[in-house]
């Protein structure tokens, strides 16, 4: 059965968390028009095993060369395998049958590949998605939390709202300013990354096509491009086109992220949804050192939590009642609307530390 509807009616994030603890096997397509983006992305009983968008595809091949692991003869040795002679494995399995590269590297590298496509879909506010139930083509190598994904994505969202103050679109084209004279050229101090996207600018490529030839993520390119923008060293225009699209996304309302405890049962597309709320199947668990604790003694039941409060002081309401996930999610929330509080850095490094607990307890005692 498929779940469908416009991300207005269920935002990303709910989609995520449904899939999460509804422990879903399947594959979620999002699309966007205002974007012209599509990505899809493949769970496993709630976890992510794979993930792939249009404008980046963030192929293995090149983020393997990239980050030194394997030659361009080897990756295109592996190409010809698959086109010429039938070979119907991935790429990076015929990389490793070929003695290329190591399991261990390749499991890293495929979650940078993932990660990337999630972060950039967890910031879309419009668009449509679809959710359909099934077994991917072969084995996964790897799994990631998807609650963990959740909290990073929250981070960047966060991060992504100070870079568009001078980096409104991955759609601006780059060009290099007039910092100097021919006799008297400007000293520049840059990173090697920096110096990476300056040989790129040639005034046609848009900031997109150099992160996709870069194979470098949209968001690490926009960082480097926001420092380079900041000290005057490139300058961005924006087409006219373009233009209209950032200010109807800019002007589209957040969608807000839905704390689990307050969840209601959504109707997407005229289908009911059921509730992240509703228990998940119960599934068999190895025993835990915590099985053979003394049970804690009864808890009373602590007061509803009252009306008015925002979300950062929900997020500690939460907290105090030992729910940690609702905590986590109205804490996200609010990052998103106070990026200059004088709570938000706390707040933010709170969320960092909650992704490295949930992340270390998983890798324990992963069901």
């Amino acid at each position: 059965m498929a779940i469908e509807g416009p991300l207005r009616e269920l935002g990303i994030h709910d989609v995520f968390q449904l899939l999460d603890l509804s422990r879903k096997t399947g594959t979620l397509g999002v699309t966007s028009e205002l974007r012209d983006n599509e990505g899809t992305v493949h769970f496993q009983n709630g976890k992510v095993v794979a993930a792939a968008i249009k404008s980046n595809p963030h192929r293995i091949g090149e983020l393997l060369m990239r980050a030194g692991r394997v030659t361009a003869s080897q990756v295109a040795e592996a190409s010809a395998a698959q086109t010429e002679r039938g070979d119907a494995r991935r790429l990076g399995e015929i990389l490793l049958d070929m003695g290329a590269i190591t399991q261990k590297e390749l499991e890293r590298q495929i979650r940078i590949q993932i990660e990337a496509v999630v972060f950039e879909l967890l910031s879309w506010r419009e668009g449509f998605f679809r959710f359909e139930e099934g077994l991917m083509q072969g084995v996964p190598m790897v799994q990631i939390g998807t609650e963990a994904l959740l909290m990073e994505g929250a981070r960047r969202i966060d991060e992504w709202s100070r870079i568009s103050d001078r980096v409104p679109s991955l759609l601006a084209i780059p060009r290099l300013t007039d910092t100097g004279d021919d006799k008297h050229p400007p000293m520049l101090d840059l990173l090697p990354s920096e110096w990476e996207v300056l040989t790129m600018i040639d005034g046609e490529l848009d900031l997109r096509a150099i992160a996709s030839r870069l194979a470098r993520t949209e968001f690490d390119l926009a960082k480097v491009v926001y420092g380079l923008v900041s000290t005057g060293v490139v300058s961005l225009r924006v087409p006219a086109s373009v233009q209209e699209r950032v200010a109807a996304r800019m002007s589209t309302p957040a969608i807000p992220i839905r704390a689990v405890a307050d969840v209601e049962t959504p109707v997407v597309g005229g289908m009911a949804v059921p509730s992240p709320v509703a228990a998940a199947p119960a599934s068999p668990r190895a025993p835990s050192p915590a099985d053979d604790l003394p049970p804690l003694a009864p808890k009373q039941e602590a007061p509803p939590i009252a009306d008015g409060l925002d979300d950062l002081e929900r997020g500690y309401q939460y907290l105090l009642r030992g729910d940690f996930d609702s905590a986590v999610v109205s804490w996200a929330v609010w990052l998103q609307a106070n990026p200059k509080h004088e709570m938000t850095e706390k707040t933010r490094l709170g969320l960092e530390a909650a992704a490295r607990l949930r992340g270390l307890v998983e890798a324990r005692y992963d069901e």
